[in-house]
């Protein structure tokens, strides 16, 4: 497997086993969580179509777990917002952490020049994507 397509695939599978605990406990799926913090961590993404665009959740998934956390009382709509409400507050506090805890084990091991060059390296790869999709968009 291509190391760039392996490390994409097992950061995302470490990070959902890192928030599995949290899930379970709250009885929320992974997705439904994914979409409250993207929400919680993304001030001025507040409509559904953000989250298809930037997370690329398939619409029906966004859907049914929007669905799913306005009727449990973690969102609430406004015309076309969604809004984190009261209760959405402590999961979000919770899934701040093991966000937190994720990146800090995945930078274990690095020191701080390291940590520098890879940040530097990933802000330069992401204006080249950008570049790239504004080429061929």
């Amino acid at each position: 497997m291509n190391p760039t397509i392996e490390i994409s695939f097992k950061t995302a599978q470490a990070y959902s086993a890192m928030c599995k605990p949290l899930c379970q406990e709250l009885r929320l799926p992974q997705t439904a969580f994914d979409i409250l913090m993207f929400l919680a961590n993304n001030p001025d993404c507040t409509t559904a179509r953000d989250i298809v665009e930037i997370r690329k959740i398939k619409a029906n998934l966004v859907s049914v777990n929007v669905d799913r956390l306005v009727q449990e009382g973690y969102l609430e709509r406004r015309a076309t917002q969604l809004l984190c409400t009261e209760k959405a507050q402590p999961v979000i506090a919770r899934g701040r952490e093991v966000q937190e805890r994720f990146f800090a084990r995945l930078l274990q091991n690095t020191d701080a020049a390291t940590r520098e060059a890879f940040f530097r390296t990933m802000e330069v790869i992401g204006k080249n994507l950008d570049e790239i999709l504004k080429e061929n968009g």
